[in-house]
């Protein structure tokens, strides 16, 4: 006797035939309960990418660095594509880390350009390229400061902490800045310069510390902020308040060092007093904007002395004024970010085939070339029904849960007017066209999604 101890059927046939269970004299099996056949699932889902079939392969990440993981698969990509065959064309439609890279580039850019107004500022009122530089110096050290603790405590660079530095930049001058002028003013009581950089040092040694302490408290009660603006902003508070402390210490180390070496060249020019100190021609634009500064000085005293005079009225223009800018700024949790692609979300009446949802997709994406100019569109991507992964409907935000709803993404040239003037002429025409169907719009871009949190807020339905 032959005992068979493989138990998969050789046919799918005999699936059919195996037994769930026994009631009564009757033996319910596989094929009473079900319909087996050797073929593929139902399609619950359907792409087209500019109006052409297609299959979407998203790729989520579960942790990590959205551009550490972007580039890896990127890397990867070529070899995994060399394995498939030639007719099969792969195209990468979508790139989040784009986004984050554009959003580091700003604050950079930013930060950069703070850095030289700041340097120039400083130039104009101490009229010493030397002394600017000593000041200058001490901006990304005070930076790379606080970007090494912050990565020693476990932080990552975000655009937030970012943020935080590039709005830090001017007041991490103020240390570094007061002491120099504090050692200008020593020469120019005909000290040393040994003297006047130890006791420049000295004298402003507790106020600038005080003013140190006084700017980093004030991002104190960020700390017992919770929720959203919790995550938003204490990277931010981080960052100033790690960046403040290492330019008090770099105003104690390293500008009276760098001024040891550096100031002794213009010995000469402080003795010989201020006629000496206005040749060049850093020093006669130096003369020339303290000279433009000293007439302002004289409007000032003018309308400060009106405004002690006049105290009821200029305190009820302030309060005037601080109200009016109240009501005439919005309110927001966070400024919108034109990230140049639209995500339309479209929903038919429950039950709706996924067939008969495809033809009101091609109708709506008809209505958005006609709406949108064709010139301005790079792709549109339409997304019907169900994913077929379990794995992928987890991980989506909910939104397509039948055949009757899916989700359009228009992507559009750097050429382009408004996005939200495109987003306001579709909503007006599309439900002036499709009064059966529901439209709303979804946060596109990663910036957009994390700070709302994965929620799909209908703007417009």
């Amino acid at each position: 006797m032959n005992v068979r101890l493989n138990g998969s059927p050789e046919a799918a046939e005999a699936i059919g035939d195996l037994p769930i269970k026994s009631i009564g004299n009757r033996t319910v099996c596989v094929r009473d309960v079900a319909t087996v056949r050797d073929g593929f699932a139902p399609q619950t889902n359907i792409v087209h990418v500019d109006g052409k079939r297609g299959v979407l392969q998203p790729i989520l990440k579960s942790s990590g660095s959205t551009l550490d993981i972007v580039q890896g698969v990127s890397d990867r990509l070529p070899a995994v594509l060399a394995t498939l065959p030639e007719e099969m064309k792969v195209t990468l439609l979508a790139d989040q880390s784009v986004f984050v890279r554009h959003a580091v580039h700003g604050v950079l850019v930013e930060a950069g350009i703070a850095a030289s107004l700041t340097g120039a500022m400083i130039l104009l009122f101490l009229g010493s390229w030397r002394s600017t530089l000593i000041i200058v110096i001490s901006i990304p050290l005070a930076i790379l400061a606080s970007i090494t603790i912050l990565g020693a405590l476990g932080h990552s660079l975000n655009v937030m902490r970012l943020g935080g530095l590039a709005l830090a930049v001017g007041i991490l001058v103020d240390d570094a800045t007061v002491e120099i002028e504090n050692i200008h003013r020593n020469l120019h009581m005909g000290k040393g310069l040994t003297t006047s950089i130890l006791e420049g040092a000295q004298q402003i040694a507790m106020p600038a510390f005080v003013s140190t302490v006084c700017i980093c408290i004030v991002f104190l009660p960020v700390g017992f902020i919770t929720g959203a603006a919790r995550a938003l902003f204490v990277p931010m508070a981080l960052a100033v308040v790690f960046a403040m402390f290492a330019s008090y210490l770099l105003s104690r180390t390293l500008v009276p060092t760098m001024s040891r070496y550096l100031l002794a060249a213009e010995l000469k020019q402080h003795a010989q007093g201020d006629e000496q100190r206005s040749a060049g021609f850093f020093g006669s634009l130096h003369v020339g904007f303290n000279s433009m500064f000293d007439g302002m000085k004289s409007f000032y005293r003018i309308g400060l002395a009106w405004m002690l005079a006049h105290r009821l009225v200029v305190l009820i223009l302030f309060v005037v004024l601080t109200a009016g800018s109240f009501l005439l700024v919005g309110q927001d949790f966070f400024p919108s970010v034109d990230s140049g692609q639209i995500r339309l979300h479209v929903r038919a009446l429950a039950g709706t085939r996924g067939e008969e949802t495809e033809r009101y997709f091609a109708q709506v994406v008809d209505t958005i070339y006609e709406v949108v100019p064709e010139e301005e569109i790079e792709s549109i991507i339409d997304n019907i029904g169900i994913p077929n992964s379990g794995i992928n409907l987890a991980l989506s935000d909910g939104t397509l849960m039948s055949s009757a709803a899916g989700e359009i993404l228009i992507s559009l040239g750097h050429e382009r007017t408004s996005t939200e003037s495109h987003k306001k002429n579709l909503r007006r025409e599309l439900q002036r066209r499709f009064p059966e169907l529901q439209f709303f719009y979804k946060p596109p871009d990663i910036i957009s999604q994390v700070l709302n949190f994965g929620l799909s807020i209908r703007d417009g339905s």
